[in-house]
């Protein structure tokens, strides 16, 4: 079994880092109109002419562009070498193109309103004949076929059709895999018969053997209730903190949120962070817990770039926020508490609290 996973990383790495030997970054022109591209040494390999769609702050292998040319606008997907490929074929989904992931993009067929996808060299892998694409996440891709795109309003959704795991050379791995945005895909394990582990979900490939992935959502409620929630001891809340904890402080001419680094924050509020805690051990408690992305606009600082991907998107498929929210027992009463906790690869960690009475220190 170990073999195996191993396999897929040692194999998917190795592409990657024989693609990305230099990451391009991404800046302005004196009238911050324009988008360019230099090196890691600050050469300049593409001038700023960029605008429009071009969201990606880092160039590793392909990235989606637009640009206005004699009053009109072209938009196209753009490799390292200058290969344009796909144009007026970009993958736009709440008002943004897409971001490359694992050195692949998705990409939309215009004539048809389908879905491949292009990699890092801007060739297809995936021919145009999807409904609609996940992004790929360790080699592989949700994918949704023969569906029908209703409206509703300025919205659209998706009826009928029938969905596949598929991997990146178009090959179906599980039929009937529904989309589960709580599935950890770098935790793959097969298997001759089910994975006991409770926190992991089960499904039977083509293969004849069974695919089981970490559930998220599963994994924070057993770490919460077994591990957080068993000691609520300063040392173990520290722990189980980020370096740096963002909480919402009530000013005097306005409100925002304050970064603290945990040590200082748990010295001021270990004893308000541990009542609101035990509440949830509490039966009658009135909690929620929510998958949430992290916040960019709230953790702009470098550290946290590792938790976004080129085009500042948080990596939620790797890296989820699991926000508590309490609610008051009094349904009189108005607010609530929040409890955010980022997973990290060495753990899930406080990141960010708010009260909805008492003022964080």
């Amino acid at each position: 079994m170990k073999k195996i996973i191993l396999y897929i990383f040692l194999c998917l790495n190795f592409t990657l880092s024989a693609q990305n030997k230099d990451t391009w970054i991404s800046f302005w022109d004196k009238d911050t109109t324009h988008l360019g591209f230099k090196d890691k040494s600050g050469n300049i390999k593409i001038e700023p002419r960029f605008m429009g769609f071009t969201i990606a702050h880092k160039f590793e292998n392909i990235i989606a562009v637009s640009e206005e040319e004699n009053e009109n606008w072209k938009s196209y997907y753009l490799t390292k070498t200058g290969k344009i490929v796909g144009r007026d074929s970009l993958y736009v989904f709440d008002n943004g193109p897409d971001c490359e992931n694992e050195g692949f993009i998705r990409f939309n067929d215009p004539k048809t309103d389908k879905m491949g996808l292009f990699n890092g060299d801007g060739k297809i892998v995936i021919p145009a004949e999807y409904s609609d694409l996940t992004r790929v996440r360790n080699g592989m891709i949700i994918a949704l076929k023969d569906a029908v795109k209703e409206k509703d309003g300025e919205h659209f959704f998706w009826t009928g059709g029938k969905e596949f795991l598929i991997d990146i050379n178009n090959k179906i791995l599980i039929e009937n895999f529904g989309f589960n945005d709580e599935l950890n895909f770098y935790s793959l394990e097969k298997s001759k018969e089910k994975n006991p582990d409770p926190v992991r979900d089960n499904f039977l490939g083509v293969d004849g053997q069974y695919y089981s992935f970490i559930n998220f959502d599963k994994e924070f409620k057993e770490w919460l209730k077994n591990i957080l929630l068993t000691d609520l001891s300063k040392e173990n809340l520290l722990k189980h903190s980020y370096d740096e904890i963002t909480y919402w402080k009530k000013k005097d001419d306005d409100d925002g949120w304050i970064t603290k680094p945990k040590e200082a924050f748990m010295k001021l509020n270990y004893k308000l962070i541990k009542a609101k805690l035990l509440e949830l051990k509490s039966t009658n408690c009135d909690y929620h817990i929510f998958s949430e992305s992290l916040n960019k606009f709230i953790f702009e600082a470098d550290e946290y770039d590792q938790y976004f991907d080129n085009c500042r998107q948080a990596k939620d498929w790797i890296n989820p926020v699991k926000n508590i929210v309490i609610s008051p027992q009094n349904k009189n009463e108005s607010g609530q508490d929040h409890f955010e906790f980022l997973r990290t690869k060495n753990g899930y960690k406080l990141i960010s609290a708010s009260s909805r009475k008492e003022d964080l220190k």
